[in-house]
């Protein structure tokens, strides 16, 4: 069993990568803006679905780069299938992470409520 677990984790990891260089390198969409993360991708143990866990950071409007990006699934997909030798090519699922925004957002409280005063009080 452990050896299966072994097995998805490495593709899981492929996946992640494989997807991070076709969104940012290989996707010609206008819409698609911002600074886009994969920041997981889990398969399921029947290799049938893959989801994609995407941090949109710096976009114009999130929700139409999200709804953008779902739409390219297909062809990420089909660029995925030439990459990486799998017998099933899982379909795409992405889900909005926004774990990393959320941090951003309380490091800013954190600045605004401690005050960053000079190191040395001498």
């Amino acid at each position: 069993m452990a050896k299966n677990e072994n097995r998805i984790a490495r593709i899981d990891e492929e996946l992640k990568k494989k997807i991070s260089n076709i969104i940012n390198y290989e996707l010609k969409n206008p819409n698609i803006t911002g600074l886009i993360s994969v920041t997981r991708a889990k398969i399921t143990p029947d290799f049938k679905y893959a989801k994609v866990y995407v941090s949109i950071l710096n976009s114009k409007n999130v929700k139409d780069t999200f709804a953008n990006l779902k739409k390219s699934a297909g062809f990420i997909r089909s660029e995925i299938a030439k990459r990486i030798n799998l017998r099933i090519t899982p379909e795409l699922v992405f889900v909005l992470d926004d774990s990393m925004e959320y941090g951003a957002k309380i490091d800013q409280i954190l600045k605004e409520i401690i005050p960053t005063e000079p190191k040395d009080n001498k």
